[in-house]
């Protein structure tokens, strides 16, 4: 009896693992498919940009040039942040979604409300005000520089011969910065040991570091995704997200000690 119990628990858990990634992979569907309907008036969406750097530089910004240009400079620097650019995006991501699905139910549930809200929230924004991103408006286009050793082409991130599905005006927001920080944070809600927390951090950093400096996303591009995807983890933070798991760091001063006056 209780192994019947077990596996209809099994086979209970594997349906549910199969409707929650086709529910994400509907919205992966839909998020490149919003593709199509985005706009493609390049000219207002260099104008939007032309005026973001403008702001940029009013508020001492503007290091697009400067960081590009290392990635430029330092060969096997910009040929890391390309493959980083084309590969971390999407397969961090669904790593961490797994690895909480799987350790972290209890976290999975609404840090995944959290990625579906903020990305149906990206795709609306970028059918709204497209915009440029820097290799579209005279910076370099580093992926494009390493195209040929890689699986990308000269649109983006998209494999060879697919440019045409890739919306290249989705720079704000990015979508790249706000995941990462959600790959942050979500590790940070499942209380892992502090040495994964602070890679998740250095993942979140450097991905800003990286899509700025391979010209795909301005600073405030990056500062916007932070802001869509922060909106969606506070609106469906836990309530008290210390004691969701039972492998959180104990600090030090609530370790019992023995007592030395005996």
């Amino acid at each position: 009896m209780a192994s019947a119990t077990v596996v209809d628990a099994r086979r209970t858990g594997v349906r549910r693992g199969v409707m929650e990634f086709g529910i994400l992979g509907i919205l992966y569907v839909a998020y490149s498919a919003s593709r199509t309907l985005a706009s493609e008036n390049v000219g207002a969406a260099k104008e939007r940009a032309a005026w973001l750097l403008k702001l940029e530089r009013g508020w001492h910004l503007d290091v697009e040039r400067t960081i590009t240009g290392w990635f430029v400079d330092i060969n096997w620097l910009g040929l890391a942040g390309s493959y980083f650019y084309a590969t971390a995006h999407y397969l961090v991501t669904l790593i961490v979604l797994v690895w909480l699905y799987l350790r972290h139910p209890d976290v999975y549930s609404p840090a995944r409300r959290a990625l579906v809200v903020a990305t149906v929230l990206a795709l609306g924004l970028y059918l709204l005000i497209p915009m440029a991103p820097p290799r579209l408006v005279g910076y370099t286009d580093v992926l494009k520089l390493h195209a040929a050793s890689g699986w990308w082409g000269g649109d983006a991130s998209a494999p060879k011969g697919l440019g045409g599905l890739t919306n290249q005006l989705a720079a704000m927001p990015s979508l790249h910065a706000g995941w990462a920080l959600w790959v942050a944070v979500a590790v940070t809600w499942a209380g892992v040991h502090v040495f994964w927390r602070r890679l998740a951090w250095t993942y979140a950093f450097v991905s800003v570091f990286v899509i700025i400096g391979t010209g795909n996303h301005w600073v405030l591009d990056a500062v916007a995704g932070w802001l869509v995807i922060g909106y969606a983890l506070w609106l469906f933070r836990p309530n008290k997200p210390e004691e969701l798991s039972p492998t959180r760091e104990v600090p030090e001063w609530a370790t019992p000690q023995d007592d030395v006056s005996r």
